[in-house]
């Protein structure tokens, strides 16, 4: 795609980029009607059985006319059950043999199994009203989610984050290698859900124009510029525990865009090999390290506690669990410790202290608006009570 050159700036290319691929998604595509949830056909259903199906009522109506004997009816249904019973048994042993790599579609299923739908139950607002529309509901829950990220940094904060701005000027340009970006594009998952820009994943995957993607991205690391579309999400609020009612009892899911998530990998997977040669993390450690899981610290702290009692030591365990610990976290304090690692001075100022100013001025604006106008919907609440 010529148009997206470097010069051009990572928005302005990610808008013709995104132009042009949203176009010929829309001519290349086929799309079809999607119908009621009643007359979907289940997943198992296919062509060779849906034709034994209506054997089945052809035999059925011939037995009704006298034309064929009711031995003949029963042997029907007693194909047309087997041949159901094995479609289902397939379908679900191909979901449960596959979950590792098609999770949504195995969830799909079994939350197609359910007879009610899960949605938001009513919430109460900062008055203890409850609140039942749809609309106002999506409301609380956006003010409730934003509030948690848009504590205004500290004057030390903002300091620590603008500091060594002149060790740049000794380091060497570091670059977006394209066979880089080739492998986190090669590397998608197809069954995920596409964010706020449209763009489907497989067609993101197979799409010819990686070089267009490699120069936003080359643009993106060099300016430290997020394209707009990159800092939308579509979020879908999920109830943890305790009371329905309560705003802080779900946990926000993010759907946001693809080509944003591959370049936050990019910048990640940067991160993470230099602290791992320089051993900033602890053997400990589990979540986030290469090679271990959660499996490996149950193993590992399994296998440390029976070791004791073995040997006739007693054992005390304490459960932590930090309430947000991965919103509210200093963002500073995070940056002060991978300058100390040594990581590079242009990933840290232009790629992490540029993306969060960003992201933290763009969240105190939206709670700016969101203030203004809960403010404004308050006014004119007090005017019709007034009138009335």
């Amino acid at each position: 795609m010529k148009l997206c050159q470097l010069d051009r700036g990572a928005q302005e290319s990610w808008l013709i980029f995104k132009h042009r691929f949203l176009q010929s998604q829309d001519w290349c595509i086929p799309k079809s009607k999607k119908t009621g949830r009643g007359s979907r056909r289940p997943a198992w259903l296919s062509r060779e059985l849906l034709k034994k199906l209506k054997w089945k009522k052809e035999v059925y109506s011939e037995w009704k006319k006298g034309q064929t004997a009711w031995e003949d009816y029963k042997n029907a249904i007693r194909v047309c059950k087997d041949e159901m019973r094995k479609a289902k048994a397939s379908l679900e042993l191909k979901l449960a043999r596959g979950v590792k790599v098609n999770k949504m579609g195995f969830f799909n299923y079994i939350g197609g199994k359910r007879k009610m739908r899960e949605n938001v139950s009513p919430l109460l607002n900062e008055t203890g009203t409850t609140v039942t529309e749809d609309a106002e509901k999506a409301e609380l829950l956006n003010a409730f989610f934003a509030s948690v990220f848009t504590a205004q940094a500290s004057p030390q904060e903002a300091q620590n984050l603008e500091e060594s701005e002149k060790h740049w000027t000794k380091e060497a340009f570091p670059l977006v290698e394209e066979d880089q970006v080739k492998e986190q594009i090669s590397e998608l998952d197809t069954h995920k859900s596409m964010g706020p820009d449209g763009m489907y994943l497989r067609v993101l995957r197979e799409h010819s124009s990686l070089k267009a993607i490699y120069i936003i991205f080359e643009s993106s690391w060099r300016t430290g510029e997020v394209p707009e579309d990159w800092r939308k999400a579509n979020v879908i609020p999920v109830f943890k525990k305790d009371k329905k009612e309560g705003l802080g009892d779900y946990r926000l899911v993010s759907l946001t865009s693809i080509p944003g998530k591959t370049m936050k990998r990019l910048i990640l997977g940067i991160i993470s090999k230099h602290i791992e040669e320089k051993k900033a993390i602890r053997r400990s450690q589990h979540r986030f390290t290469k090679g271990k899981s959660r499996l490996t610290n149950l193993m590992s702290s399994y296998d440390g506690m029976t070791g004791w009692i073995d040997e006739g030591r007693a054992v005390d365990v304490v459960y932590l669990d930090f309430s947000k610990a991965f919103d509210t976290i200093s963002h500073s304090i995070l940056i002060r410790k991978l300058r100390k690692c040594g990581l590079e001075e242009w990933t840290v100022r232009n790629n992490l202290i540029k993306r969060i100013s960003m992201e933290k001025e763009k969240r105190r604006e939206e709670k700016r608006r969101e203030e203004k106008r809960r403010e404004e919907k308050r006014r004119e609440e007090k005017r019709r009570e007034e009138k009335s």
